[in-house]
C-alpha cells in the first residue's frame, strides 16, 4: 500500500467547531435505530435486550495531549481512562461488568511503560467490580487509550438526563474546584499553597474517583428524576440538564471545596469559577423528586457517600447562581475539546 494523501481541509475547522457542534454535525448523518433505549447524546448508550433488560455501552479517549497533565504517571492515566467511562455508568445507576481497550502507542514507548499502562487498566477495571476482556492495539503519534464499558441494567431503572420537573430539588454527590485548582497549580509555578494543600490538590487530579456505589443506591432509590456525570464542568451540567428536561435552575449553595476556596483567596482566584467551570470532577449532578428527597439521602449515606442540596429546578429554562439574595446567569461553558 503507497502512503496516503493528507486529509484535505474542507469548511470550518474543528477548532472553530467544537466538540459539542462536532458531535451534533455527525449524530445528523446518523440513522436512528428504532426501539432505542436512551437517547442519543446522554452519558452511555443502550440496546433492547428482551424483558425489560437494556445492554449499555460507553466508549470515551484519553489522548495524552489534552488529558494527560504533567507529572501524572502511565498507570494514573491508564486508570483513569478507565475511571472516566465509570463515571458515566454511575451517573446512570449502571454496574459495569467489562472493559474493551484500545491503545494508540507511539513508537518510543518502551516495555516497562506498556506493564505500567496494563497494570493501571486493570486497577482502573477491578476498583469498579469489572474486567479487561479484549481489544486492539495500533501506532499513533500520541498515546491513546480508548476504553469501552459494557453492562446491563433494567431499562426503568436508568437515570436519563432528561425528567426533572420545576420544583425538583438539585444535587450532587461531592464539591467541586479541587481539579481546577490543581490543574492551576500544575501548569502556573507562581501560584501558591502550601505543601497540604498541594498533595490534596494534586490528588484531586492524579486520582480521580468515580462515584459508583452512590449512582447505584440512588438508582436502587427510585427517587432520582434526571442525572450526568460532572466530567465536562458543574455549569456545563445544569446547562445540559436544563435543555434535556425542561427546565431551569437556581444554585442557592454553590458546592466549592475547602481546599479550592484557600488556593482561590491566597492566590487571588475566584473560587466560583473554579467549582462551576472547572472539568474532571467525576461527580454526580442530579434532581430528587421532594417528596423521596429523604430516601435518596438515606440510600447514599447507607453506601459512604454523601448528598448534598445545591439548589431547585424551576420553570424558569434559565440557570442562576444565587448569592446574597441576589441573582445571576451562568454562562454554558466548561472543558470542550478543540476549544478549552
Amino acid at each position: 500500500m503507497g502512503v496516503q494523501e493528507p486529509l484535505k481541509a474542507s469548511g470550518e475547522s474543528v477548532e472553530g467547531l467544537g466538540e459539542h457542534a462536532v458531535i451534533e454535525l455527525m449524530r445528523g448523518y446518523f440513522e436512528v435505530m428504532p426501539d432505542v433505549a436512551v437517547p442519543f447524546g446522554d452519558d452511555v448508550s443502550a440496546l433492547p435486550l428482551g424483558g425489560g433488560d437494556v445492554a449499555v455501552l460507553k466508549a470515551d479517549m484519553l489522548v495524552a495531549k489534552t488529558d494527560v497533565p504533567r507529572g501524572m504517571s502511565l498507570w494514573q492515566a491508564a486508570r483513569k481512562a478507565v475511571v472516566m467511562n465509570v463515571s458515566d455508568f454511575a451517573s446512570k445507576g449502571v454496574a459495569p461488568r467489562a472493559v474493551m481497550v484500545s491503545l494508540g502507542l507511539p513508537a518510543g514507548l518502551r516495555r516497562d511503560d506498556l506493564v505500567e499502562i496494563a497494570k493501571g487498566l486493570n486497577a482502573g477495571a477491578r476498583e469498579y467490580g469489572a474486567y479487561v476482556v479484549g481489544g486492539d492495539t495500533g501506532e499513533a503519534c500520541d498515546l491513546i487509550i480508548s476504553v469501552q464499558l459494557f453492562g446491563s441494567a433494567k431499562k426503568a431503572d436508568l437515570m436519563l438526563r432528561g425528567g426533572a420537573k420545576a420544583g425538583d430539588i438539585l444535587a450532587v454527590t461531592g464539591v467541586f474546584g479541587k481539579t481546577a485548582a490543581g490543574l492551576r497549580l500544575l501548569e502556573d509555578k507562581h501560584l501558591a499553597a502550601s505543601a497540604t494543600l498541594r498533595d490534596v490538590l494534586a490528588a484531586a487530579v492524579y486520582m480521580p474517583a468515580a462515584r459508583l456505589r452512590e449512582g447505584l443506591a440512588l438508582a436502587g432509590s427510585g427517587a432520582v428524576s434526571s442525572a450526568m456525570d460532572s466530567s465536562d464542568g458543574l455549569a456545563w451540567c445544569l446547562h445540559e440538564l436544563s435543555v434535556q428536561s425542561g427546565v431551569g435552575f437556581v444554585v442557592s449553595a454553590l458546592p466549592v471545596a475547602t481546599e479550592a476556596a484557600r488556593f482561590a483567596e491566597v492566590n487571588g482566584l475566584d473560587a466560583s469559577e473554579l467549582a462551576l467551570f472547572g472539568g474532571e470532577e467525576y461527580e454526580l449532578v442530579l434532581t430528587v423528586k421532594p417528596e423521596l428527597w429523604e430516601k435518596a439521602v438515606s440510600a447514599v449515606e447507607a453506601v459512604g457517600g454523601k448528598l448534598l442540596q445545591i439548589g431547585r429546578a424551576t420553570a424558569d429554562k434559565r440557570v442562576l447562581l444565587e448569592v446574597n439574595g441576589e441573582k445571576r446567569e451562568v454562562a454554558a461553558r466548561g472543558y470542550e475539546h478543540f476549544k478549552s
